[in-house]
């Protein structure tokens, strides 16, 4: 009982861990608009500061996940919660555009430490059987952050626009203090990888990930990750042009579909992948999606707004836990490594996902969640096609473990 109760706790550290370094990511949202007229530039410039932070996720967060391979997970995981604090303040603080712009580089370099750090964690501490629980966990920790971090954002913001961010960095605070006061470390010396090597933004190491036994997987975390973007970057322009919603109702939507999400996913990735195994619960959902984003575009007022989103938030609820549990289950080599090249991939869609949704937004506003119903209806097929190998191969290994 003791044991559980400790693994419980470790779990509970990361879940709060993540919440807050999604609300250091979400709480941009609907403030950066005022921050950019504030700052007097336009929306090139507003694309970028959008871009930006996944741009340097995209680079680092392998370096990271290897990282931890070599020196431990805990080391890498106080890294990335120390430069969420320090950036939100630093963000908190900007006086013009540059900064601010600088300011959220620096954090995406400095937090995407965090995301492949703890998936590795959770895969340390749990079994084949209960990864998906675990990584359900860790998602809905994500979920929760991503709404509450628009929600500060928009209601905090009313009174300063830089008060968002000095709440944000006050709460990863904490977070580092119950990092570094009791969390233990998961990965023994003896497991460790002896020789880690630093050679760039690893798109080598993606490319040779993309065209091995584990490349559909990565594909269609990319694919997921895109399309989710096209309902995410453009949402608030979408609600404002199609319903003249503000930041505050933009972000009471969010909350409410955020949370129904975030509870979700924390109770039924687990018993559900347990039950249907996670390759049928990334084609139902990858299914699922396209139908979302068809059904947004049916919404006529705030309720058919609030239910025909509900449907398509929780149609992902499961998606992408099943994918980085598959993936962890696979995976030959180190699971840093892996949750690393996860997170690159999906770094990778956030940062082309805004672009193609801005650019179809411009053509017409209805075009992104068309896209983003297409680009669903591929994974949707290419799951078909390529993941019965896959599910065979989880199976086994996981038989192996058992016997």
């Amino acid at each position: 009982m003791k044991r559980f109760s400790i693994e419980q706790r470790n779990i509970g550290i990361l879940f709060f861990t993540m919440v807050v370094m999604m609300i250091g990511f979400g709480i941009i949202i609907p403030i950066i608009p005022f921050y950019v007229d504030h700052f007097g530039v336009g929306g090139k410039e507003l694309g970028m500061l959008m871009a930006v932070f996944s741009i340097m996720q995209f680079i680092f967060a392998p370096f990271w996940g290897s990282l931890s391979d070599r020196f431990g997970r805990k080391p890498i995981l106080i890294v990335g919660v120390f430069g969420n604090t320090f950036t939100m303040v630093l963000m908190g603080f900007s006086t013009t555009y540059w900064m601010l712009l600088g300011s959220r580089a620096l954090a995406g370099v400095l937090s995407s430490a965090t995301l492949p750090t703890a998936m590795a964690y959770v895969a340390d501490s749990t079994s084949m059987r209960d990864r998906g629980g675990g990584m359900g966990l860790i998602g809905a920790a994500m979920g929760i952050g991503m709404v509450l971090g628009p929600g500060l954002g928009g209601w905090v913001a009313e009174g300063s626009l830089s008060l968002p961010f000095f709440v944000a960095a006050g709460l990863s605070g904490l977070a580092l203090l119950l990092l570094l006061g009791l969390l233990p470390e998961s990965l023994p010396a003896d497991q460790r990888v002896s020789d880690v090597r630093l050679t760039g933004p690893r798109v080598d190491a993606m490319w040779q990930a993309l065209i091995g036994p584990l490349g559909i997987l990565f594909f269609l975390a990319f694919l997921v990750s895109f399309a989710m973007t096209n309902f995410e970057a453009i949402f608030g322009l979408y609600a404002l042009h199609r319903f003249s919603y503000g930041p505050r109702q933009v972000g009471s939507i969010l909350a409410v579909i955020g949370l129904i999400s975030a509870i979700a996913q924390g109770a039924l990735t687990g018993p559900a992948t347990r039950k249907w195994g996670e390759v049928s619960i990334i084609k139902t959902s990858l299914a699922a999606s396209a139908i979302g984003f068809v059904l947004m575009l049916l919404a006529v007022d705030f309720t058919t707004v609030l239910l025909t989103v509900g449907v398509f938030v929780l149609s992902n609820t499961l998606l992408r836990p099943s994918l980085s549990s598959l993936i962890s289950q696979l995976a030959k080599d180190g699971q840093g490594l892996a949750m690393g090249l996860t997170n690159s991939f999906m770094s990778l869609g956030r940062v082309v996902g805004p672009v193609w949704a801005g650019f179809l937004f411009d053509a017409n506003v209805h075009l992104p969640y068309l896209s983003g119903a297409v680009i669903m209806l591929i994974g949707f097929g290419l799951s078909l096609v390529f993941l019965s190998k896959q599910k065979h191969q989880a199976a086994g290994k996981t038989a192996q473990l058992k016997d």
